[in-house]
């Protein structure tokens, strides 16, 4: 029965998921039951392409995003694929009519660091907005259910949280990215005086995003807002943390959130909730 497979392949998205990301599970979980599977399905594909990029060492990394790129298509044009992941990602785009464009601007970005790239300002905007924003657009068109004003409403707000994310996810990832990928996301930025000043500057825009981002995502439907909230606490939380290190102290440990902590986040956050702050 086809059904079976299709369960198996939401559970292998959602398995995907709770192996790679602690934060992002427990905020899947505080969506409602009925959309969870489809960002599962959206996860489990963004963390496929990344592992081939970020882990595949020492095999044809370009090779194997090309054949992703290949089986995503091919998997969208026949509603079906044996790949487990794929297959509950190309029923979640038909199922929310996900904007194909989205998909191929992410892979773009992936494809990106397959190479080393100078980032000026523009190439920095461009991986950015696929490797992140895209992604909270995809995302956003599952939350809004095909409300297509509602989901024009709220775009510059999910890509405002994307781009937070992600940004945090480079400071966070500096020493790897650097020492062991060979990877330098910031702007015209020389590693070798990256120092407090440039953090700094770094971190407001940040915040900045933050700011503007927790306003959309007052605007969430039900369904979706808690859970996206709590994944805004859980990164917030990294972000205060990355913030009280040095520059130096960044670039020699990754930064990282005990899941006792994140465990009490959950739980202020759940109470900021409940008492209508959102």
């Amino acid at each position: 029965m086809k059904k079976l497979f299709d369960e198996l392949a939401y559970e292998v998205s959602k398995r995907t998921t709770e192996k790679y990301s602690t934060s992002f599970s427990l905020g899947i979980l505080a969506l409602k039951p009925c959309i969870r599977n489809s960002i599962y399905a959206i996860y489990g594909y963004v963390r496929l392409a990344d592992e081939i990029v970020d882990s595949f060492h020492g095999y044809d990394k370009k090779r194997l995003l090309a054949r992703l790129y290949l089986d995503t298509n091919c998997a969208l044009e026949e509603k079906i694929s044996l790949n487990p992941i794929l297959q509950s990602f190309q029923e979640t785009v038909h199922r929310y009519a996900v904007d194909p464009e989205l998909i191929r601007q992410f892979l773009h970005s992936m494809e990106m660091d397959l190479t080393k790239v100078d980032y000026n300002a523009e190439r920095y905007r461009e991986y950015i907005y696929g490797s992140a924003e895209a992604v909270g657009l995809m995302c956003l068109q599952v939350f809004t259910e095909g409300d297509k004003a509602q989901y024009e409403e709220l775009k510059p707000y999910a890509m405002k949280l994307g781009s937070a994310f992600q940004k945090i996810n480079f400071l966070r990832d500096l020493k790897e990215d650097y020492h062991i990928l060979g990877r330098t996301y910031f702007p015209n930025l020389d590693m070798t005086v990256f120092d407090n000043v440039i953090k700094s500057k770094i971190e407001h825009e940040i915040h900045s995003e933050f700011k503007e981002a927790l306003l959309g995502i007052k605007k969430l439907p039900a369904s979706a807002k808690f859970g996206v909230y709590l994944a805004y606490k859980y990164y917030l939380s990294l972000f205060a943390k990355i913030r009280r290190k040095s520059s130096k102290e960044i670039l020699e440990n990754r930064i990282r959130i005990p899941n006792l902590q994140k465990g009490l986040v959950a739980v202020k956050s759940y109470l900021r909730y409940k008492i209508a702050y959102l």
